[in-house]
């Protein structure tokens, strides 16, 4: 046998993570000329919109949005900018997003605030007269880029050998792009979001002996933590070495195989961050998302979706302290919201998500315009095999929580 190591390649995505950071705090967007200036790659716009500032692009949105009225619906993930977030007509987590795109029916252009994966998942769950519309086609997500297609099928092969088939249930994360999901719904398995990660973990253990979790291994490890699953029991797939780096015996005696992927944001955080805060606030309860790793899951007083971090602030005593772990335009917009309490960013060094942070107000100005005046630009559309396999897996995904 012939074994063939692969070199891995690290995502352009990840690679621009710290594009953006800065110690100041100050997000607020730039004509995009002057952001293109830190050497990123996004897609390509006509000047004129490259060179527009924030406020005359907020009155072009704004124009915008009224005269295509009902025709349209704008989707916001929390962790956009402020500058597009005041136009969605629905805000929310991956979860909260693909609900209401499985549900509403009605809007023709669905233009999805989010990243690529996002707005592949809202394409499959529309109705077949709408359209997705991503205005960043170069806003993907680092965690997605991780779990390769090509890499993720040698895998599943490599199980299927090791294994037998019928002995393991696929689940990938909402943060995987539509080939993968369809692999989960092609092979009895599932899509979850980090709001029902321990319920589909119940469920495919109660059909199965073993776990393939992609591409998150954090929210995965916490995952079976949460569900009782020991440490010993749980083993990280490197799809870059043979058999992802283990024996077959290890591979045998695992109940939960974690593919190796992360997300860039979310392992910034550490248990020091923790301990400073503390530190500072002995009375702060500190609330972090569960794509962090273990020991800060562990650090934390809870952990949970950003519909869940989101949600226990809202409902929290006036006067409470909160120090949160996620992404920080999500957090500075809930201390805004929420200006009875305190709550601030885990992380001193402010880094947005900067695949989110692709979607500048020029982007969302250009494909608003474009449908004014019949052009639809950057539509997503997902070919029809994968498409109805990955509906499989989304709709097992909906109906579990």
């Amino acid at each position: 046998m012939v074994v063939t190591v692969k070199n891995p390649e690290i995502p352009i995505t990840e690679i621009e993570q710290s594009a953006f950071c800065q110690s100041d705090g100050d997000l607020k967007s730039k004509p995009l000329t002057e952001e293109l200036d830190v050497g990123v790659r996004w897609q390509k716009l006509p000047v004129s919109y490259m060179r527009m500032s924030p406020e005359e692009l907020d009155d072009r949105i704004s124009a915008a949005r009224h005269t295509l009225g009902k025709n349209l619906v704008i989707l916001g993930h929390h962790y956009q900018r402020d500058e597009i977030i005041k136009f969605a007509d629905l805000r929310g987590d991956s979860f909260k997003l693909s609900q209401f795109a499985a549900q509403n029916k009605d809007a023709e252009s669905i233009v999805f605030c989010g990243v690529h994966f996002m707005a592949e998942t809202a394409s499959i769950l529309s109705g077949d007269s709408q359209r997705v519309i991503l205005p960043n086609l170069a806003a993907g997500c680092s965690m997605a880029d991780m779990a390769q297609i090509d890499d993720v099928m040698d895998c599943w092969d490599d199980l299927s050998d090791q294994l037998g088939t019928n002995s393991i249930t696929p689940i990938t994360y909402m943060n995987s792009t539509a080939a993968i999901k369809a692999i989960c719904g092609r092979n009895d398995g599932i899509v979850c979001t980090s709001s029902n990660a321990a319920a589909t973990y119940k469920w495919a253990l109660e059909k199965d002996k073993k776990i393939l979790f992609l591409p998150d291994q954090h929210l995965g490890r916490n995952t079976g933590l949460k569900m009782g699953i020991d440490l010993s029991e749980m083993i990280v797939w490197n799809p870059f070495k043979p058999l992802g780096g283990h024996t077959p015996k290890e591979i045998d005696d695992a109940k939960v195989i974690l593919w190796q992927g992360h997300c860039s944001v979310h392992t910034r955080f550490t248990v020091e961050q923790i301990r400073l805060a503390r530190e500072a606030n002995p009375d702060v309860n500190v609330i972090v998302h569960p794509e962090c790793t273990m020991e800060v899951v562990e650090a934390a007083d809870s952990n949970g979706s950003t519909e869940f971090i989101k949600k226990t602030i809202e409902d929290a005593s006036p006067g409470t302290k909160w120090a949160v772990g996620t992404e920080i335009s999500m957090v500075n917009r809930i201390a805004r919201e929420n200006s009875d309490k305190t709550v601030f960013c885990l992380d001193s060094v402010v880094c947005p998500c900067s695949t989110m942070y692709r979607i500048h107000p020029a982007y969302l100005s250009w494909v608003l315009d474009g449908l004014i005046q019949g052009v639809v630009v950057n539509e997503i559309d997902v070919d029809e095999e994968t498409s109805s396999y990955a509906k499989i897996a989304l709709d097992r995904m909906l109906s579990i929580v």
